[in-house]
């Protein structure tokens, strides 16, 4: 089959990688409008479900991407306002890196594998792209292949009112931070976690009024992040805040939450940030383009005839995307309506943000309050240290299982977590 792929983000360069790997046959070229050295943003964060994955589908790719990967343990919410400075904890641990690395890593694999990886090749004209029998858009929130067709997708996009500001820091994190600073004009607050040697990535948020009031709306891009600095020097122990990733400067957004009726149209396919977007306080969306990749790669080895191959990934891949859309949207919204919560103590605080997503069982604010005990986190972080090395012996089981012996695996174990997605 010969396959075009626009975008050579996580979602297209590892569609690539799993298509390859169950029908070398095909022939896949990824199309990439920016030069190779070239990525916007910091880093992503995953968890154990997704390596899992990972190593079953491709264990090459997903032993380099543990190798080059940060472990971060326990998350810490600190609050500083009118009570001083208060910190909560929450247990749990994941990993990190940085985006830059891992597109390296996709993209030398997806080559290795025989696919045709172009760099520097933009989109002016999508009804100019190369003649194919599936044509892949995983070329982002702002797909250009989509938007040609937005009524046939039905693309519905809700802009969120907070805005935010994605940077780095040369403060080095060890576990997953939120930190909430109350200034005269209202609260900002980070979502903080290591993503390389001596680099954290830090997103900042405010509320519109917040945004105004300390003129962030008017200040240059460098004036704005020596405010933030300033604003967020405690808990950057006087670390410097960076803009500027590959050279381009960091701007100002609101998030854009994104939704389609449907992923295909004719034999064009979305995956990634193209079909859907998640809030980054969910942590999901390089975690969800790869599912994607593979769910959609699967579906279409098990399915010869193209549309019905179609089909089934938009009706099961959809399907499964719809309650994680929702809680990102809840996610969302609980920030958009911080000042509501804030007047609690930290522990409090902490625990309606873990309440953000849904109910919860009775017990949880017991862990929770238990979690606060020094020794209850050490005991926690020891059961951690015993998962982490459980999962690392699955890893090294599905080394020996590679993907020729998924063939037996229905899309349903895919999508359901039978294969380690959770």
């Amino acid at each position: 089959m010969k396959i075009v792929c626009v975008g050579a983000g996580p979602a297209g360069l590892y569609f690539a990688i799993s298509a390859k790997l169950r029908d070398p046959g095909h022939q896949i070229t990824v199309l990439e409008r920016d030069p190779p050295t070239a990525t916007y943003g910091w880093g992503v964060v995953y968890w154990d479900d997704l390596l899992v994955t990972l190593y079953r589908n491709d264990p090459d790719s997903a032993r380099e991407m543990k190798a080059r990967s940060v472990l971060w343990q326990d998350q810490e919410v600190r609050v500083h306002g009118l009570r001083g400075e208060q910190t909560a904890y929450f247990g749990g641990y994941g990993y990190s890196m940085g985006r830059a690395a891992l597109l390296e890593i996709l993209a030398r694999r997806a080559s290795d594998l025989g696919v045709d990886v172009r760099y520097g090749h933009p989109l002016e004209d999508p009804s100019a792209l190369p003649e194919a029998d599936l044509v892949v858009a995983a070329d982002g929130a702002n797909s250009r292949i989509r938007q040609l067709h937005r009524e046939d997708f039905g693309t519905r996009v809700d802009v969120g009112h907070n805005p935010y500001i994605w940077l780095g820091t040369d403060k080095t994190f060890d576990s997953f931070v939120f930190a909430f600073e109350q200034t005269s004009a209202g609260w900002l607050w980070f979502h903080a976690y290591p993503s390389f040697e001596g680099t954290s990535t830090c997103i900042v948020e405010c509320s519109p009024k917040t945004w105004q009031a300390l003129g962030l709306d008017t200040l240059s891009t460098d004036e704005g992040v020596r405010l933030l600095e300033d604003i967020f020097q405690r808990p950057l122990d006087g670390h410097r805040l960076i803009s500027k990733s590959r050279g381009a400067p960091a701007n100002w957004q609101r998030f854009a939450h994104l939704s389609n009726e449907t992923w295909y149209r004719g034999n064009t396919v979305l995956v990634g940030d193209a079909a859907h977007t998640t809030h980054f306080t969910l942590g999901s969306g390089t975690r969800l383009a790869m599912i994607d990749a593979i769910v959609l790669a699967h579906s279409l080895n098990e399915y010869p005839d193209v549309p019905k191959a179609l089909h089934e990934y938009d009706t099961h891949r959809r399907a499964e995307l719809e309650p994680v859309q929702a809680k990102a949207r809840q996610s969302m919204a609980w920030f958009e309506d911080l000042d509501r919560y804030l007047d609690q103590d930290a522990i409090s605080f902490a625990y309606s943000m873990s309440m953000r997503q849904g109910a919860r069982p009775p017990w949880h604010q017991q862990i929770h309050r238990a979690t606060q005990i020094p020794a209850v986190r050490r005991a926690r972080r020891a059961y951690d240290t015993g998962r982490r090395w459980y999962f690392n012996r699955q890893w090294d089981t599905a080394k020996s299982h590679a993907v020729a012996k998924d063939h037996e695996t229905t899309e349903s174990d895919v999508i359901n977590g039978r294969t380690g997605i959770g």
